[in-house]
């Protein structure tokens, strides 16, 4: 194995390590990982697939981490998770059957918009609020709704797809939808990711879809960064927590818009 092989090798595992704690964090770690495989020369097709299989445990673990901040919303996370797994499904079959590079092209405005509700899901949810009251409807007492489930389930088939983002726009839904813990909607977010990966894991590995010594060793690394983040997610007060979510979203947004456009 020459030096520049193993640099690649070295390459991946730090992305991966980085991109399992910030997806655990905050969201946003396939911005670290899937441009590792890039410059390691794997296929774009095939590292989408091989990120999303080598962030899979890490998305467990980071679930597994927050298992206790579910408990009180354990109805809506059930829902969650049923449209996460519809949606993963539904992502990853898009992915095998449709070219990449119309899709690119939505990316940066899906970041954009992502980005921006979450910043200002405060503003978004009194509108919401006003407008439901001049209608004559009264909000729930406890967030989660049916409208929010059908949102993930168009996030899951975004995650299935290609997946940069899927944290954030996850949260963002959760923002709006009146979820103000930070440490309730990493939990919510860390267990729809874990599904959503999960299926559309499994449909990239039975399609042979993935380059497995690159992908085993990220396996290993994502899911050490994931658990590790999670850990860390929970000391962090939920103003820097916010801040961080913003401040990935606002980054990856810039870079796929130069990317994409120039």
């Amino acid at each position: 194995m020459d030096a520049s092989t193993i640099a690649g090798f070295a390459l991946i595992a730090a992305g991966a390590f980085v991109a399992g704690g910030m997806n655990a964090m905050a969201g946003g770690g396939t911005f670290f990982s899937f441009p590792a495989l890039l410059a390691a020369g794997v296929p774009p097709v095939m590292a989408n697939a091989s990120n999303t299989v080598a962030l899979w445990p890490a998305s467990l673990s980071s679930a597994w981490a927050y298992r206790r901040e579910l408990e009180k919303h354990r109805r809506f996370a059930l829902l969650l998770i049923g449209a996460s797994f519809v949606g993963g499904i539904c992502g990853g079959l898009l992915l095998l059957a449709t070219s990449n590079a119309a899709f690119a092209r939505l990316i940066p405005w899906l970041l954009l918009t992502a980005t921006a509700l979450f910043a200002f899901a405060g503003h978004v949810q009194r509108l919401i609020a006003a407008i439901k009251g001049r209608l004559g409807a009264t909000q729930a007492s406890a967030p989660g709704s049916p409208g929010g489930v059908l949102f993930q389930l168009f996030v899951a088939v975004y995650g299935g797809f290609f997946g940069a983002g899927l944290g954030i726009l996850m949260m963002a839904a959760l923002a709006i939808q009146g979820f103000k813990d930070m440490q309730e909607m990493n939990a919510l977010k860390n267990v729809a990711s874990a599904v959503s990966y999960t299926v559309a894991a499994i449909t990239f590995i039975v399609a042979g879809a993935i380059s497995w010594p690159h992908t085993l060793l990220m396996l290993v690394t994502a899911t050490l960064g994931g658990y590790v983040g999670a850990l860390l997610a929970r000391r962090l007060p939920g103003l820097w927590l916010r801040r961080m979510v913003v401040a990935v979203g606002s980054t990856m947004t810039v870079i796929y818009f130069y990317k994409t456009y120039f």
